[in-house]
């Protein structure tokens, strides 16, 4: 368990004795709402100072992910697997070719866009800070425990996918519409 979740866990056992209203305290804390607040916080600032380097902030990142893994995407497939806004879309993409991490080609109607070496390599620091992360805060599960808690993870993440919702960047069918 990373420094972060310990500290966590300790404020609110420390919060319990000291308020009055345990019960409501204890059943606040054992929400999903709380937990993905705590590895957001942590995951973030964990890759916010690994990306930092690379002179790119945590939310471009899934844009460069996603131009990663589809070379030569359209910005719209980007927009719409990101179930981002047009707008944010349009600026993000802009700024990442500004920067130097991918290109904008346009081919006949539609734009393509590229990975440059900058954004390959921010490309592949990435999956390094993923996969450094979750194996630093997932080491006290055994591999069964791992397998059980993603699929229970992905069940939640893709319930509302026949009503055509997104949570979270996705590239299932049925993420956002325009």
């Amino acid at each position: 368990m990373s420094n972060f979740l310990s500290l966590a866990l300790d404020k609110v056992k420390l919060s319990l004795y000291a308020c009055p209203c345990q019960e409501w305290r204890a059943e606040m804390f054992q929400t999903l709402a709380y937990y993905s607040s705590a590895f957001y916080k942590d995951f973030t600032d964990y890759a916010g100072s690994e990306l930092q380097r690379l002179g790119i902030n945590y939310g471009a990142l899934f844009f460069v992910i996603y131009v990663g893994k589809h070379p030569g995407c359209p910005p719209s497939e980007l927009t719409k697997a990101l179930c981002a806004d047009w707008g944010h879309s349009q600026r993000s993409i802009t700024k990442l070719v500004e920067d130097g991490f991918m290109t904008k080609e346009k081919s006949g109607r539609t734009y393509h866009l590229h990975l440059t070496e900058k954004g390959l390599r921010t490309f592949q620091v990435s999956h390094h800070v993923f996969f450094d992360w979750d194996q630093a805060n997932l080491a006290c599960l055994t591999d069964a425990e791992r397998t059980d808690l993603f699929v229970l993870l992905d069940k939640i993440v893709h319930r509302k996918k026949d009503a055509r919702k997104c949570m979270m960047p996705c590239s299932y069918e049925g993420g956002a519409e325009k």
